[in-house]
Formats: structure tokens, C-alpha cells, sequence
């Protein structure tokens, strides 16, 4: 098939080990279809990308899992994917909604199917806000 592709293809394109990429899916950052007959994972273009900034978000950026998750539940998607053009996007528009509830209604830039989005896979995390209260840093769970 063209543009799916296996696990060990996959490591290669992203430089990562196979085990980091179950990981990644373990975490809920990830979600690859499976091959009915084998089980095995099958990745799609739109996957890659998602390893890709997951990758570099927890390795270039210094990410924590916890905070990456944290970041998938309170920042826009755009800012979280590095969208070329944020401005041109329905999810742009309206900040303070879910992009995959905007797309129910608009099309947004995202060519990816939401069931697979590492910011959709972590819509029920609870979102938590920390602040600075007298020199002391404090959560809030909402």
C-alpha cells in the first residue's frame, strides 16, 4: 500500500527504536491503525508527522511525558504541530474551542483524521494550570 507504512519503516524515517514508537502509543500520543489479518501497526504519513513532533517536543524541547500531555489538553493545536499558516485555519478562529469539534462544522488545515491526534487521543486529561502564588509554584485542577 502506498503512503502506510510497518514499524520498522517508520523507526527509520524518524530515528527512533521500535520500542520508543510503542511507547509514544502506550502514552496515548499515538494511535496507528492495525492490520486486520496480522495485527500489525500501520502508519500513515499523518502518523509520522505526530512521532516526528512528539519526538521533538520530548527531545529536542525537553518535554516531560506529564508536561506534554498538559500541553495537549491547554495549547492549540497549531502551536502544538508548528502550522505553517495559523491564520487560514477554522481551529485559528475560534481558540477557545476543540479543533475536532470545529471540524464537524468547517474544514480546518489538518489532513489528519482525529481519532488518531495525539491532541484528540488526550481530550479527557484534566487540564491543569500552574501559577506562581507568593514565590511558590501551585496546580490548579480545573
Amino acid at each position: 500500500m502506498d503512503g502506510v507504512y510497518l514499524i520498522n519503516e517508520v523507526a527509520k524515517r524518524v530515528g527512533l527504536s521500535q520500542k520508543r514508537i510503542r511507547e509514544y502509543e502506550q502514552e496515548g500520543f499515538i494511535k496507528p491503525q492495525r492490520q486486520a489479518a496480522t495485527n500489525n501497526r500501520l502508519y500513515t504519513d499523518f502518523d509520522i508527522a505526530q512521532i516526528k513532533r512528539i519526538s521533538y517536543l520530548i527531545h529536542q524541547r525537553g518535554f516531560t511525558l506529564a508536561c506534554l500531555r498538559n500541553l495537549l489538553v491547554l495549547a492549540p493545536c497549531w502551536n502544538i504541530f508548528g502550522c505553517p499558516e495559523p491564520e487560514a485555519c477554522a481551529a485559528y478562529q475560534e481558540p477557545h474551542r476543540s479543533c475536532w469539534d470545529i471540524r464537524r462544522e468547517r474544514e480546518t488545515l489538518c489532513l489528519g483524521p482525529c481519532a488518531r491526534c495525539a491532541i484528540y487521543l488526550n481530550r479527557k486529561t484534566k487540564k491543569r494550570r500552574i501559577f506562581e502564588h507568593g514565590g511558590a509554584a501551585m496546580e490548579r485542577v480545573n
